[in-house]
């Protein structure tokens, strides 16, 4: 096999420009199916970006033939089915983050695949992003020795929408499986595990303080790295202002970076502040898109699998108190 094709299950907004083009950008790629429950809106979609085939019936996308490997980018209430059946069908799948809805359903998405034979891959692109990959590689060299502790801030006020009680799947516990902490807060825990290595004793408090929707808007944790580095993290959607701010402490200087803006990245040490201002691309998943087709290809390795991805579920269900034990 000389080129990857792919179908997407569940082509909405995160498939217009994040993630999308990616998969007919990519070397070695090709984009040739795209599925959506409203026919219209999925054969608008294909219409639109150029794909071949358009599907409203996943089953139908899955089985076709000329279909190599699947992307599930619908909410997280629906990844365990939809990459069951993809298993089912022996083809690779990539499915959207949080890679479920908990991490008991993570754990049954590796056992189908690995019994399947097939692999399994979760769209923590932020494991492949420029910005990302200087941070990693500056602890990675040693500037700023030692890490010793991680510090997380991320604050939001409430969006319009909540405010006025507009129903948002994003903080449906139904379907995506918690609030914004779920769906942001992933992302900063994946990379975290990506940089500084894994997490392996996490405690944790979760509440509704500005009571706008169910699902918690707030959370705190402490948790403990394989390295014995430490970290504290506070994540609040009802605060009066924004803040995106990560600190990574070493025993020789500081890193801090922001998750979601585009900030410069601030090396600290030695009394001196070097800034580096790395832009994301154009559509922020290709790179990670080129490492998963690069494997299926059998030219590398992508750095974001199931087993990753369900272990970023593991910490957050510890933090939210679904699990009980550190014993993964």
């Amino acid at each position: 096999m000389n080129t990857v094709r792919w179908g997407i299950i569940g082509c909405g907004d995160v498939t217009e420009v994040k993630s999308g083009p990616g998969f007919q950008k990519a070397r070695g790629s090709e984009l040739v199916a795209v599925m959506r429950r409203n026919g219209k809106l999925a054969e608008d979609y294909a219409r639109r970006h150029g794909v071949p085939r358009w599907y409203d019936k996943a089953e139908s996308l899955i089985a076709d033939n000329h279909v190599d490997a699947v992307y599930v980018a619908t909410p997280p209430s629906s990844h365990k089915d939809y990459v069951l059946a993809v298993a089912r069908a022996g083809k690779p799948v990539y499915v959207e983050k949080p890679m479920a809805l908990n991490y008991a359903e993570c754990q049954e998405m590796i056992r189908a695949c690995e019994n399947a034979r097939v692999p399994l891959f979760t769209a923590f692109y932020r494991r492949a992003l420029p910005r990302f990959l200087k941070v990693k590689s500056l602890i990675d060299e040693g500037e700023i020795g030692t890490v010793l502790g991680v510090s997380v801030r991320l604050y939001q006020s409430p969006s319009k929408e909540d405010r006025e009680g507009v129903k948002q799947w994003r903080v449906d516990p139904n379907i995506a499986g918690g609030g914004y902490f779920v769906d942001l807060g992933s992302h900063v825990i994946d990379l975290l595990q990506y940089m500084v290595g894994p997490i392996v004793s996490v405690a944790g408090f979760c509440a509704n303080q500005g009571r706008l929707y169910e699902a918690e808007d707030i959370v705190s944790a402490t948790f403990t790295f394989e390295s014995g580095a430490q970290g504290v993290g506070l994540w609040s959607f009802s605060a009066s202002e924004n803040l995106d701010s990560t600190e990574i402490v070493g025993s020789g200087g500081k890193i801090t970076y922001s998750n979601f803006l585009q900030s410069p990245i601030s090396l600290e040490r030695n009394g001196t502040i070097e800034r580096f201002d790395i832009s994301h691309p154009d559509h922020v998943q290709q790179p990670l898109i080129q490492l998963v087709v690069d494997e299926l290809l059998g030219l590398g390795k992508s750095p974001s699998t199931g087993k990753t991805g369900a272990r970023t579920s593991w910490v957050m269900d510890r933090m939210l108190g679904r699990i009980e034990s550190d014993d993964l």
